[in-house]
């Protein structure tokens, strides 16, 4: 009698990401059905994880979304960043008493506890670190902005996950504002020919001046006018700054960021047929929350690792410009 054979099979990073999204789909959708995706966050420093709780967790919430919900956190937090010293604590106890959550004392045990990871801290400089375990625990992740600090760090993240074939994004919500949307997906315009931007772009000292506000305004102009920037021009004063992106295909992007001023976003839209302009209207973090959630059961990430990395290029470029007196810089000056 032959011996059964015993075979053994290696997964690369792309088939253990098509297994997770395998067990997405049907584990959660079918023997899990009843059961919300279990999500564990990392870094309460930040209002998000308040609002973020509340319409995950809250059936009565107007804006509630069913599906997962936030049962345990790590606490997190930057000592030299005001927003983060002075917050956690307040917000730490509200995600405790009011809504139940658990707060564990390391990320590998909050890892053992969920199905996925809101990585929520606001300081983007420990992201790489608080990431590690939780890709080595197989569990995927949305990454709240600033995705880093840095685009070599940002890089490093994007490499560990594919190695790892653990599926992420990071997002701001601006990028699903209804009027971001709208306006990219306007029929009437006839293609995008290029757009002007604008909204708030505060600075913090630990961070490139646009990765840690302007980010918002910068996946504005990436959501709308796509990758392929091959060099950033940037005039910079006190209260403002203007940043102009040239694509590959001779279309220009033009952002403006302000800490002067009314605090708005906007969106003027050059189309080959039409020009658009975006409409006033409030802007929340349901259609981004909802992204997360099909995210989650779904594995397919919404925005694409390149597009994120694309981005912090076009931020850290943006800075190079400012040292060198506006001049313009390659993308490929940060990337290569």
């Amino acid at each position: 009698m032959k011996r059964p054979i015993l075979r053994i099979f290696c997964l690369t990073p792309s088939m253990s990401l098509l297994v997770w999204s395998f067990v997405a789909l049907h584990g959660f959708s079918q023997s899990n059905s009843k059961r919300p995706i279990r999500l564990g966050v990392i870094g309460l420093d930040t209002s998000h994880v308040v609002a973020f709780t509340k319409v995950f967790n809250d059936p009565s919430n107007p804006e509630h979304l069913p599906g997962v919900r936030v049962v345990a956190a790590f606490k997190g937090g930057s000592p030299d960043i005001d927003s983060s010293r002075n917050r956690i604590e307040g917000f730490t106890q509200e995600l405790r008493d009011k809504w139940h959550v658990e707060i564990v004392g390391d990320i590998p045990s909050l890892c053992g506890k969920v199905d996925g990871i809101l990585l929520e801290s606001v300081d983007g400089r420990p992201h790489l670190e608080q990431v590690k375990p939780v890709l080595a625990a197989k569990k995927p992740v949305f990454i709240d902005k600033p995705l880093a600090a840095s685009y070599k760090d940002a890089l490093e993240i994007a490499r560990l996950a594919k190695e790892a074939g653990v599926p992420w994004f990071s997002s701001s919500s601006l990028r699903f504002w209804e009027e971001t949307q709208r306006l990219k997906k306007a029929s009437e315009a006839g293609g995008i020919v290029g757009c002007f931007v604008y909204g708030p772009s505060p600075t913090e000292p630990h961070h490139p001046d646009l990765m840690w506000y302007g980010i918002h305004v910068v996946e504005m102009l990436y959501t709308l006018m796509g990758p392929g920037c091959e060099s950033v021009t940037r005039v910079n004063t006190e209260g403002t700054d203007v940043v102009v992106g040239k694509w590959k295909d001779g279309r220009l992007g033009v952002m403006r960021g302000a800490r002067q001023g009314k605090e708005d976003y906007g969106i003027t839209l050059f189309g080959q047929k039409a020009v658009l302009r975006s409409e006033s209207r409030e802007e929340g973090y349901r259609p981004l929350l909802a992204e997360i959630v099909k995210f989650f059961q779904t594995g397919a990430a919404p925005v694409t690792p390149s597009e994120t990395l694309e981005m912090f290029a076009f931020m850290e470029a943006a800075d190079m410009s400012k040292t060198r007196g506006g001049v313009a810089v390659p993308l490929s000056a940060v990337t290569k």
